[in-house]
Protein backbone atom coordinates (compact mmCIF):
# COMPACT_ATOMS: atom_id res chain seq x y z
CA UNK A 1 0.00 0.00 0.00
CA UNK A 2 1.44 3.37 -0.95
CA UNK A 3 2.44 5.96 1.64
CA UNK A 4 -0.53 8.25 0.96
CA UNK A 5 -3.08 5.47 1.36
CA UNK A 6 -1.27 4.04 4.38
CA UNK A 7 -1.22 7.39 6.17
CA UNK A 8 -4.98 7.88 5.64
CA UNK A 9 -6.19 4.30 6.03
CA UNK A 10 -8.71 3.43 8.71
CA UNK A 11 -8.23 3.61 11.63
CA UNK A 12 -7.27 7.22 10.89
CA UNK A 13 -3.98 7.21 12.82
CA UNK A 14 -2.87 3.72 11.84
CA UNK A 15 0.73 2.71 11.33
CA UNK A 16 1.94 -0.06 9.02
CA UNK A 17 3.85 -2.67 11.01
CA UNK A 18 5.75 -5.13 8.80
CA UNK A 19 5.59 -8.77 9.84
CA UNK A 20 7.64 -10.43 7.09
CA UNK A 21 9.60 -9.29 4.06
CA UNK A 22 8.56 -11.36 1.03
CA UNK A 23 10.74 -9.65 -1.60
CA UNK A 24 14.10 -7.97 -1.14
CA UNK A 25 15.29 -4.91 -3.05
CA UNK A 26 17.10 -7.27 -5.47
CA UNK A 27 13.91 -9.30 -5.95
CA UNK A 28 12.00 -6.12 -6.82
CA UNK A 29 14.75 -5.04 -9.24
CA UNK A 30 14.68 -8.44 -10.97
CA UNK A 31 10.87 -8.33 -11.19
CA UNK A 32 11.01 -4.86 -12.77
CA UNK A 33 13.55 -6.06 -15.36
CA UNK A 34 11.45 -9.15 -16.13
CA UNK A 35 8.22 -7.15 -16.49
CA UNK A 36 9.96 -4.60 -18.73
CA UNK A 37 11.21 -7.35 -21.04
CA UNK A 38 7.75 -8.96 -21.07
CA UNK A 39 6.18 -5.62 -22.07
CA UNK A 40 8.62 -5.23 -24.97
CA UNK A 41 8.15 -8.85 -26.06
CA UNK A 42 4.36 -8.95 -25.87
CA UNK A 43 4.03 -5.71 -27.81
CA UNK A 44 6.66 -6.73 -30.39
CA UNK A 45 8.70 -3.68 -29.50
CA UNK A 46 7.66 -0.42 -27.95
CA UNK A 47 6.08 1.42 -30.88
CA UNK A 48 3.08 3.39 -29.53
CA UNK A 49 3.48 1.98 -25.99
CA UNK A 50 3.05 4.42 -23.07
CA UNK A 51 3.22 3.84 -19.33
CA UNK A 52 0.75 5.35 -16.86
CA UNK A 53 1.56 4.97 -13.16
CA UNK A 54 -1.31 5.05 -10.70
CA UNK A 55 -0.82 7.47 -7.81
CA UNK A 56 0.93 6.91 -5.61
CA UNK A 57 2.53 3.48 -5.54
CA UNK A 58 2.44 2.85 -9.28
CA UNK A 59 4.30 6.01 -10.25
CA UNK A 60 7.81 5.03 -9.06
CA UNK A 61 7.26 1.54 -10.48
CA UNK A 62 6.29 2.97 -13.90
CA UNK A 63 9.38 5.19 -13.84
CA UNK A 64 11.62 2.20 -13.03
CA UNK A 65 10.08 0.16 -15.85
CA UNK A 66 10.58 3.08 -18.26
CA UNK A 67 14.22 3.45 -17.20
CA UNK A 68 14.81 -0.29 -17.64
CA UNK A 69 13.24 -0.21 -21.11
CA UNK A 70 15.32 2.83 -22.08
CA UNK A 71 18.49 0.96 -21.07
CA UNK A 72 17.58 -2.33 -22.76
CA UNK A 73 15.65 -1.13 -25.82
CA UNK A 74 17.21 2.29 -26.36
CA UNK A 75 13.82 3.99 -26.47
CA UNK A 76 12.35 6.36 -23.90
CA UNK A 77 8.66 5.75 -23.32
CA UNK A 78 6.25 8.49 -22.31
CA UNK A 79 5.29 8.09 -18.65
CA UNK A 80 2.15 9.65 -17.21
CA UNK A 81 0.65 9.69 -13.74
CA UNK A 82 -3.01 9.14 -12.89
CA UNK A 83 -4.93 9.88 -9.70
CA UNK A 84 -8.25 8.02 -9.66
CA UNK A 85 -9.65 9.50 -6.41
CA UNK A 86 -12.74 11.01 -8.08
CA UNK A 87 -13.42 7.96 -10.27
CA UNK A 88 -13.68 5.45 -7.42
CA UNK A 89 -16.96 3.70 -6.70
CA UNK A 90 -16.41 3.86 -2.95
CA UNK A 91 -16.57 7.63 -2.48
CA UNK A 92 -18.19 8.15 0.89
CA UNK A 93 -16.88 4.83 2.21
CA UNK A 94 -13.26 5.97 2.36
CA UNK A 95 -11.67 9.41 2.33
CA UNK A 96 -11.22 11.11 -1.04
CA UNK A 97 -7.64 12.30 -1.22
CA UNK A 98 -7.17 14.29 -4.42
CA UNK A 99 -3.74 15.56 -3.41
CA UNK A 100 -1.78 13.50 -5.95
CA UNK A 101 -1.64 14.83 -9.47
CA UNK A 102 -2.68 13.46 -12.79
CA UNK A 103 -0.17 14.29 -15.50
CA UNK A 104 -0.86 12.72 -18.86
CA UNK A 105 0.58 15.28 -21.28
CA UNK A 106 0.16 13.10 -24.37
CA UNK A 107 -2.84 11.83 -26.32
CA UNK A 108 -3.62 8.18 -25.63
CA UNK A 109 -5.48 7.69 -28.91
CA UNK A 110 -4.06 4.73 -30.80
CA UNK A 111 -1.52 3.84 -28.12
CA UNK A 112 -1.08 0.76 -26.01
CA UNK A 113 -1.34 1.98 -22.43
CA UNK A 114 0.36 -0.06 -19.75
CA UNK A 115 -1.28 0.87 -16.45
CA UNK A 116 1.20 0.33 -13.61
CA UNK A 117 0.35 -0.11 -9.94
CA UNK A 118 2.15 -1.51 -6.92
CA UNK A 119 -0.55 -3.85 -5.52
CA UNK A 120 -3.60 -5.39 -7.16
CA UNK A 121 -6.27 -6.31 -4.62
CA UNK A 122 -10.02 -6.02 -5.32
CA UNK A 123 -9.63 -4.49 -8.79
CA UNK A 124 -11.67 -1.39 -7.96
CA UNK A 125 -8.75 1.03 -8.39
CA UNK A 126 -8.06 -0.41 -11.84
CA UNK A 127 -11.75 -0.08 -12.77
CA UNK A 128 -11.56 3.58 -11.75
CA UNK A 129 -8.37 4.01 -13.78
CA UNK A 130 -10.02 2.56 -16.88
CA UNK A 131 -12.85 5.08 -16.52
CA UNK A 132 -10.39 7.96 -16.04
CA UNK A 133 -8.24 7.03 -19.05
CA UNK A 134 -11.11 7.75 -21.42
CA UNK A 135 -10.66 11.48 -20.80
CA UNK A 136 -7.20 11.35 -22.39
CA UNK A 137 -8.06 9.65 -25.66
CA UNK A 138 -9.13 6.24 -26.92
CA UNK A 139 -6.28 3.81 -26.40
CA UNK A 140 -5.92 0.93 -28.83
CA UNK A 141 -5.30 -1.42 -25.89
CA UNK A 142 -4.83 -1.22 -22.13
CA UNK A 143 -2.57 -3.63 -20.28
CA UNK A 144 -1.91 -3.92 -16.56
CA UNK A 145 1.42 -4.33 -14.76
CA UNK A 146 1.55 -4.81 -10.98
CA UNK A 147 4.38 -5.65 -8.62
CA UNK A 148 2.12 -7.74 -6.34
CA UNK A 149 -1.13 -9.53 -7.13
CA UNK A 150 -2.59 -10.42 -3.75
CA UNK A 151 -5.89 -11.91 -4.91
CA UNK A 152 -9.34 -11.18 -3.42
CA UNK A 153 -10.72 -9.76 -6.67
CA UNK A 154 -14.20 -8.25 -6.59
CA UNK A 155 -14.20 -7.40 -10.30
CA UNK A 156 -13.10 -9.45 -13.34
CA UNK A 157 -9.71 -7.78 -13.69
CA UNK A 158 -6.48 -9.68 -14.37
CA UNK A 159 -2.95 -8.30 -14.69
CA UNK A 160 -0.86 -8.89 -17.81
CA UNK A 161 2.49 -8.49 -16.02
CA UNK A 162 3.07 -9.51 -12.39
CA UNK A 163 6.16 -9.20 -10.23
CA UNK A 164 4.85 -11.68 -7.64
CA UNK A 165 1.60 -13.49 -6.91
CA UNK A 166 1.21 -13.26 -3.16
CA UNK A 167 -1.77 -14.92 -1.50
CA UNK A 168 -2.84 -12.88 1.51
CA UNK A 169 -5.68 -12.73 3.98
CA UNK A 170 -8.09 -9.85 3.50
CA UNK A 171 -6.89 -8.05 6.63
CA UNK A 172 -3.18 -8.21 5.83
CA UNK A 173 -1.52 -5.20 4.23
CA UNK A 174 1.14 -5.23 1.52
CA UNK A 175 3.82 -2.55 1.36
CA UNK A 176 5.90 -2.12 -1.81
CA UNK A 177 8.99 0.07 -1.81
CA UNK A 178 12.46 0.20 -3.34
CA UNK A 179 13.62 -1.77 -0.31
CA UNK A 180 11.31 -4.69 -1.09
CA UNK A 181 7.84 -6.00 -0.39
CA UNK A 182 6.57 -6.60 3.13
CA UNK A 183 3.44 -8.13 4.60
CA UNK A 184 2.08 -6.70 7.82
CA UNK A 185 -0.89 -5.02 9.40
CA UNK A 186 -2.15 -1.61 10.37
CA UNK A 187 -2.16 -0.84 14.08
CA UNK A 188 -3.48 2.20 15.88
CA UNK A 189 -0.84 4.53 17.24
Amino acid sequence: MAERERSHARPRRALFVPRVQVMTADDVRRAVVRMAHEIAERNRGLHDVVLVGLQTGGVPLAERIALTLAESEGLELPVGTLDVAFYRDDIGLRPVLPEATTDISFDLTGTTVVLVDDVLFTGRTIRAALNALGEYGRAQAVQLAVMVDRGHRELPIRPDYVGKNLPTSRDEMVDVSEDGVSLGELVER
